[in-house]
């Protein structure tokens, strides 16, 4: 009883049929699931942006917490500080004989563990006066947008 007074009402407005009423079309609904895609293809590329991004900063914080940890390793060995210095960037461990050369082939083992890539390198300098530790990797994955692939991170300590 109340649908047909819903009808009768609707087909007695001028200009309104009861297809008017039925339902949505189809180009309704297609316009729905194209603003839908959108949506979902942009919150995947958001959701791609932010593992990026979180990858190039996990590798930073490793860099800096082994950098700490080779200045902790030169704080240890005071009195052989001098012989921390790399006299150039070291990609590659080198068998060191000493326990200054040890803690370097250590700290680049580690450097490249922890950053996967053969063109993760590490350069001390100045030592034990003024170090200069630097570390150079390849970022590649991170992309253009997240601050290009060569990255680099400079720590500056007194021993």
């Amino acid at each position: 009883m109340i649908e047909d007074a819903f009808h009768a009402r609707a087909t007695n407005s001028p200009g309104v049929g009861r297809r008017a009423v039925t339902g949505m079309s189809l180009i309704e609904v297609m316009v729905s699931v194209l603003v839908l895609g959108i949506g979902l293809l942009g919150i995947a590329a958001m959701q791609s942006m932010a593992l990026r991004g979180g990858q190039s900063s996990l590798e930073s914080s490793q860099v800096v917490m082994a950098t700490n940890a080779i200045i902790e390793a030169m704080r240890a060995n005071r009195a052989d500080a001098a012989n921390y210095n790399t006299g150039g960037k070291r990609c590659a461990v080198t068998n060191g004989a000493t326990l200054a050369g040890n803690d370097v082939d250590n700290w680049i083992t580690s450097l490249q563990a922890s950053i996967p890539g053969a063109t993760t390198c590490g350069t001390i300098a100045g030592c034990p006066n003024a170090c200069v530790i630097t570390v150079e990797w390849d970022d590649s994955r991170a992309g253009a947008d997240q601050g290009g692939s060569a990255r680099t991170i400079v720590t500056e300590a007194r021993i």
